[in-house]
């Protein structure tokens, strides 16, 4: 069952929501680039992308930083189709790969098809784009959910090569396997802190559910040891660690995620009472994020760490590294 939020729960996160929590001015449009299709604004000959791409994108003229998302485990990447049009409302070009539709414990095909897509951007991306909607390939960010969140850092550590530089990274309650000791290959984390050497500012976001049990049948989605409090603890400064209380790990998805992957969602994972303000809080801080490392404007990212500012969930962590 699709989960909704009672009146009361929608008018309290309407009026807590600042700037960054609300639809920004720009008109997003959703489209879907297919390896073997052949829709594009061009009629010059097309360079596909190697994976299909969702894009969520400004429908006006202008130009715009990126932000490459990769899915959790198993999910498709329309489950994040409205937080993805979120933050495109605000300015920027967000690309979400659905970089599988089966897949085992190894991640590590899934690094090298997120490359892949991140390679192909200056030759492919702008036949998808909206005319005069122009990607700004010099500002680029990286993000993931769970598993994607391992794959994202993985990554940025360059396990993967790619001809393009990120300048942020975010991890969406990240996940590196069952436990500690149980990592999926590839590992990410070390267990020395501040070990990760990424050269870029990063931010990891939590939730406050994610390592709880929804019930004696199946293990927590986000386990202590491989979870958002691992990431954070190995990341070295610029840095910054936001944890949403009384939300869960798949919070942030649609409302509704519909087949039976999308059914699974409501059920596998301890939730909150709604998603709606879970995946306006992420949308937010990821909105907060690039504004302040790819735009040079830190205000929203500021207000929100200096509690300046209500946010659409209670914070149960938030930590900055700063240089």
């Amino acid at each position: 069952m699709a989960s909704t939020c009672s009146p009361a729960a929608t008018a309290t996160a309407t009026a807590t929501a600042t700037s960054v929590f609300e639809t920004g001015k720009h008109i997003p449009v959703l489209l879907v680039a297919e390896p073997n299709g052949c829709r594009t604004n061009s009629s010059l000959p097309v360079a596909l992308p190697p994976l299909q791409l969702l894009i969520a994108t400004p429908s006006d003229a202008g130009e715009f930083p990126l932000l490459l998302f990769l899915h959790g485990y198993l999910l498709y990447n329309s489950f994040y189709s409205q937080l993805i049009q979120h933050i495109a409302s605000h300015g920027f070009i967000v690309l979400a790969p659905q970089l599988y539709t089966v897949a085992g414990p190894d991640s590590s095909e899934e690094i090298k098809s997120a490359a892949a897509i991140t390679n192909w951007l200056p030759k492919g991306l702008h036949q998808f784009l909206p005319p005069h909607v122009r990607p700004n390939l010099s500002k680029l960010g990286l993000a993931g959910h769970s598993r994607g969140g391992k794959t994202a850092f993985a990554l940025a550590m360059r396990k993967s090569s790619t001809a393009l530089k990120f300048s942020a990274l975010i991890g969406i309650d990240p996940v590196d396997g069952m436990d500690k000791g149980k990592q999926t290959p590839p590992p990410v984390l070390t267990y020395v802190p501040h070990s990760f050497d990424l050269d870029m500012a990063v931010m990891v976001v939590g939730s406050g559910l994610g390592e709880v049990k929804r019930n004696p049948l199946f293990p927590p989605c986000a386990p202590k040891g491989v979870n958002h409090e691992d990431f954070f603890k190995e990341c070295r400064e610029p840095a910054c660690y936001f944890v949403a209380k009384d939300y869960g790990h798949l919070d942030m998805l649609d409302d509704e995620t519909n087949g039976i992957r999308g059914k699974a969602t409501y059920c596998l994972c301890k939730n909150g009472k709604c998603r709606a303000p879970m995946r306006r809080f992420v949308g937010g801080v990821v909105i907060a994020f690039m504004k302040a490392y790819l735009e040079g404007d830190n205000s929203s990212l500021v207000s929100i760490r200096d509690g300046h500012v209500s946010t659409p969930v209670e914070l149960q962590n938030v930590e900055f590294l700063l240089v």
